[in-house]
């Protein structure tokens, strides 16, 4: 998944924490690279919990939990002045045939 707001593709990761913070935007998980982190208004542009205001949200089977209250609410649910109209960024048209090719070198299976 690359980064919302620059399209910086995700590597992987060496041991300890990933440097990436993961959000969610428009109701779908997000990701944020470290250089976009840098940047101060990245959160703004995150959504919120509707009981505390926290940014720090992920998604688990179609429900957004906040990581900071640990209110669990589904899409039907939200309050639509959460939401944000611009969604994520569509996927790069290439991803698919990226991700082919590692599997394919992860598996060494010859290409179909």
């Amino acid at each position: 998944m690359p980064c919302f707001r620059c399209g910086a593709r995700q590597t992987d990761p060496g041991r300890g924490a990933s440097p990436w913070k993961r959000g969610v935007r428009a109701g779908a998980q997000v990701l944020v690279c470290p250089d976009c982190q840098r940047g101060t208004d990245w959160r703004a542009a995150l959504d919120r919990c509707p009981r505390c205001a926290s940014t720090v949200l992920i998604r688990a089977l179609g429900d957004t939990v906040c990581r900071g209250c640990e209110l669990t609410w589904s899409d039907d649910w939200c309050d639509e002045a959460t939401r944000r109209p611009d969604g994520p960024r569509s996927a790069d048209p290439t991803l698919a045939a990226e991700v082919a090719a590692a599997l394919t070198r992860v598996l060494k299976r010859a290409p179909s």
